[in-house]
C-alpha cells in the first residue's frame, strides 16, 4: 500500500486556474489486536506496520522487551490494516492491567486532569538516570536537518518525522507518518525489534511536544528530546518529573531549553 496517492488538483492564484497532478499523504486505519481481542484503532500512514505496533506496545506498557512478544503478524497475508500481537505466557499475566485499560494512557480525551495524568505516568515509569551530555550545537544541527531526511514530507508536505540519534549524532532510525505519535512509535519500534534501542540518546521531532510523546520517549528510555515546535505545559511537567531534557527551535534562532538543561552544553 502506497504512502501517498496521486490526486487531480486545481491551483488558483491571481484569478487564474492551473490543473496539476498532486501527491496527497495516505491515511488508513490500523487495527491492533492483542491476545485475540481488539485493543486500539489508529489512523496512520501505511507502511512499517510491525515496527509501528511494536513501538506502540512498548509505549503502552504492554511489553518491556522484544522477548515479551511471542508473535507479531498481519491478520492475514492480504490485509495490512490489521496486526495481531501474541504475548508470551510469562508476559501475559503481567500485562493484564494494561490490556484492561484499552489504551488509557494514550487517550488525550480521557477526562483526567493534568496532575492525575502526570501522577499516573510517574508511578508507571521510572525517571531516566542517563548522564549523557550532548554538544548543543551538534544537537541543534540534527534538528535543523531533520527535513532533509523526510522524503515523504518532500512528496506530500503533510508528514511528521521522528528521528533517533546516538550520543555521537549517528542517525539510527527515522520514520514518517501523517500522525506525530505514529512516526515516533515507528522510529522507536524499528530499534526495539532490532534490540538497538539502548544506543539511542537523542530524539528529534518535527512536531510540538505533547505529554504523550514524552511518555513514549520515557518508555523507550530516551533522555533528550528536541522538536521544531514548543512543548505543552503538561509535557514540561512530565519531562521534569521523569528527568528528560526538552528543547525546541526558537523563532529568532537557536534553542529554547525547558528542562534537563544539564545534558546540553556548548563545547566550542
Amino acid at each position: 500500500m502506497s504512502r501517498f496517492i496521486h490526486h487531480h488538483t486545481i491551483h488558483w492564484h491571481e484569478n487564474r486556474d492551473r490543473p496539476f497532478d498532486d501527491r496527497i499523504i495516505a491515511e488508513e486505519p490500523l487495527s491492533i489486536r492483542i491476545e485475540g481481542h481488539p485493543y486500539s484503532v489508529i489512523m496512520r500512514t501505511p507502511g512499517e506496520e510491525m515496527a509501528h505496533v511494536a513501538g506502540f506496545c512498548l509505549a503502552e506498557g504492554i511489553v518491556d522487551s522484544p522477548d515479551d512478544i511471542a508473535a507479531l503478524a498481519f491478520c492475514d497475508d492480504t490485509d495490512t490494516n490489521v496486526v495481531t500481537v501474541t504475548l508470551t505466557e510469562a508476559r501475559r499475566a503481567g500485562a493484564i492491567h494494561h490490556l484492561d485499560r484499552r489504551g488509557f494512557v494514550s487517550q488525550t480525551s480521557c477526562g483526567l486532569c493534568g496532575k492525575e495524568i502526570v501522577d499516573d505516568l510517574r508511578q508507571e515509569i521510572d525517571p531516566i538516570d542517563s548522564a549523557v551530555v550532548l554538544d548543543i550545537a551538534e544537537a541543534y544541527q540534527c534538528l535543523e536537518s531533520l527535513s532533509k531526511h523526510q522524503s515523504l514530507r518532500d512528496a506530500t508536505l503533510a508528514a511528521h518525522g521522528a528521528a533517533l540519534f546516538t550520543s555521537d549524532f549517528e542517525l539510527l532510525s527515522l520514520a514518517e507518518d501523517v500522525g506525530r505519535h505514529n512516526a515516533l512509535d515507528k522510529a522507536i519500534g524499528k530499534l526495539f525489534i532490532e534490540r538497538q534501542l539502548k544506543e539511542a540518546s537523542l530524539l528529534v521531532l518535527s512536531s510540538r511536544i505533547s505529554y504523550e510523546l514524552v511518555q513514549k520517549a520515557a518508555r523507550a528510555r530516551l533522555p533528550v528530546i528536541l522538536a521544531m515546535s514548543r512543548p505543552t505545559s503538561l509535557a514540561v511537567q512530565l519531562a521534569t518529573q521523569l528527568n528528560i531534557t526538552l528543547a525546541c527551535i526558537d523563532k529568532k534562532g537557536g534553542l529554547d531549553l525547558f528542562c534537563g538543561n544539564q545534558r546540553l552544553i556548548s563545547r566550542s
